[in-house]
This record gives structure tokens, sequence and C-alpha cells, in this order.
């Protein structure tokens, strides 16, 4: 039998039990990570802005992220005031997807150190501002090829949207591209001075198909140039998206990016509290972009020839801009068997030889 003292133990005991499982804590959710995404097009424009988007959506494999965009942000004081308003709204990590938003980038960036901003094709950085951006001109040589391969009349276009190296880069690589497989191409650039104004790339590829070209590639956001080349039965390139919705017998291929394989992996630093400022430039290798299906229209022995070349590229056995480089003047820029540097290559302001015009000033 139980004595009254033995009574008393025992409720002391399981009131001592009831008191420590109530003071355990409770396990409190994880707090959402909000990721917010300025783009400077539409989200679909099957362009550069998509292709961004595709990346901002690919992140909802990782749990207990929230994410935001907002489309059609003029670079300047509209782009300025949009980033500031994120920051103000407290979301933890900003992305700003066009190259002229840097200035706002900066001077936010300074306003709200404890958040988290990146910059795509940018140079400047600050403790809380990485810079992050892809060796598209490997995607574009190959895009070359395969122009320079379906061409009859060696006339190739260039819808060329503003001549900041990256274009200029990617231009010169689709021309090396090009003349790697047809020494006797040409290719014709022409300056549009927008990413993404859909009449002034219809307007630009018309001016290109008068000349003659019978390929045309386009570094430009819309599908215009594509659907301009489907109506008069010549061949496109397009970019970032494949519009064979628009342009079935028109576009050959086209360099096109995932950059949800760059968001994922620095998201999920920034949320581990490993992210540190940075100037990344991916390769072909990573992932971040490459070309995409061919079209009907290509022979297979073209394709197996640029899939030859892509896997030298992702090997580093092929380096596009690998000297004798001359430019349109007839100056040796770079020395045979000598590859051109990371700092030269990002400062890219001449174009090759077999590349008509100038670069704009």
């Amino acid at each position: 039998m139980f004595t009254h003292k033995r009574w008393m133990v025992l409720l002391l005991v399981l009131a001592s039990v009831l008191l420590t499982q109530c003071a355990k804590p409770t396990a409190q959710p994880e707090k959402v990570f909000r990721v917010a995404f300025v783009y400077v097009g539409p989200v679909g424009d099957l362009g550069w802005s998509h292709a961004h988007d595709q990346g901002r959506l690919a992140l909802a494999s990782l749990e207990g992220v929230e994410t935001a965009y907002s489309e059609m942000v003029a670079e300047g004081p509209d782009a300025e005031r949009i980033i500031r308003d994120y920051a103000q709204q407290g979301y933890d990590m900003i992305f700003a997807t066009s190259f002229g938003y840097m200035d706002a980038v900066m001077a936010v960036a300074q306003e709200y150190p404890d958040t988290i901003f990146e910059h795509a094709t940018g140079y400047q950085t600050a403790p809380n501002v990485a810079i992050y951006d892809g060796r598209g001109y490997e995607g574009w040589y190959l895009a070359g090829m395969v122009a320079g391969r379906m061409t009859t009349k060696n006339v190739l276009g260039y819808v060329a949207p503003y001549p900041i190296p990256e274009v200029v880069r990617n231009l010169n690589a689709f021309a090396l591209g090009a003349q790697s497989v047809n020494p006797e191409v040409e290719v014709n650039p022409v300056w549009i001075f927008s990413w993404f104004d859909p009449a002034k790339e219809r307007e630009a590829a018309q001016a290109l198909l008068d000349l003659g070209a019978d390929v045309i590639a386009r570094e430009s956001d819309s599908p215009e140039p594509d659907k301009l080349a489907e109506e008069n039965g010549i061949y496109a390139v397009g970019y970032n998206a494949v519009s064979t919705d628009v342009a079935p017998n028109a576009v050959l291929t086209a360099p096109v990016w995932d950059w949800g394989v760059y968001y994922r992996q620095t998201v999920q630093a920034a949320r581990d509290g490993t992210w540190q400022t940075h100037a990344y430039w991916g390769h072909m290798a990573d992932g971040l972009f490459s070309l995409a299906d061919f079209g009907p229209m290509v022979p297979q022995a073209v394709a197996e020839e640029v899939n030859a070349a892509k896997a030298q590229i992702i090997s580093g056995q092929l380096q596009p801009f690998t000297g004798p480089l001359y430019d349109n003047t007839g100056t040796l820029r770079v020395p045979a068997g000598e590859a051109m540097s990371d700092e030269a290559l990002l400062g890219f302001d001449w174009l090759l030889q077999g590349v008509t015009g100038v670069v704009p000033q």
C-alpha cells in the first residue's frame, strides 16, 4: 500500500515530468527567405528577361524561398526606385538583371548594408553586392558555326542591342564560329540601342534582309527578327529561347541560358550564411548556358560538327578567342597561339576581321 509520503513523492515526480515537457520549446518554422528580381523586359519576351524569370521559377525547388519580380523596368531612376522599394519591404536578396541597373544597385546597396544585392553583367562590387555573368560567347561561337554552314550568300546579319563589351564579344564570337567553317562569310551588325523594342528589332532585321543576309541572328529580346526571317524564307538564330512557335521553319538554333543553376546555388549560400561578395563568370561547363536543339533544317553532319566543338569548349580544349586575331582594319590584335585574357575579353571594344562597321561610341 502507498503511504501518504509515497503518494507525495509520486505526485512530485509527475509534476516534474509535466513541467519539463511544458518547458520544451516548440519548433519554430524556418523564416521565409524573400528574393526579388528586376527585369528590363517582359517575362514573356522569349528573351533575356524570360530566361532570368525561368531561373527565378527554378527557386521553387528550395523550400522556404519566396520570390517576387518587376518587369519592364527602365534603366535609370525607375530602376533605383523599384530596387529601393524591395529593400524597404525587407527582401533578403535582390537580383538586378540588366547592365544599366549598376548605378541604381550601388546607390541602394549603400543604404541597406544588410540586404544582399546581385547584379547581372556588371563590374562593380561591394561587401553586399556581387556580380554574375556567363561566358555566353562560347554559345555564340557555336551558333556562328551553324550559321556559317547554312548560309548560301555568305552574308550574315546580327541585331545588336548596345555597343557594350558583352555584346561586342558575342558578336565577334558569332563571326569567329562562322569563319571557322566558312572563311568567306561576312557578318553585318545593326545597332538598335535597346534591349527590347520589337519595332526597332524588326526594322533592323529588314535592313539586314535588304543587305542580302540569309541568316539573321539577334541578341535583342523579341522574336521579331525570327518572324521576319520566317516570312521571307531565310534563317534566323534566336537567343535565350527558341521561338519555334512563331518561326518553325527559320530558327536554326539559339544560345540559351539556364540561370536557375546559378540562382539556386547563390540563394542557398545566402540562406546558409556562407554568401560572400564575388564576381562570377561561368563557363558552358557549369551548365549555365548551352545551345538549343537544332531546327529540322540543320543537316546531321552540321549538328555533329557543332556538337564536337561544344565538347571541346566544355573540356577547355577549344578557346574561341585564340590568335591570330585581326581587327577589321587588318591590325593584328592577338598573336598566333595566344588566348585573349579575361581582362581583354571583358573590355572588348573592337570588331574582328569579317565584321563590318565600327563599334559606335
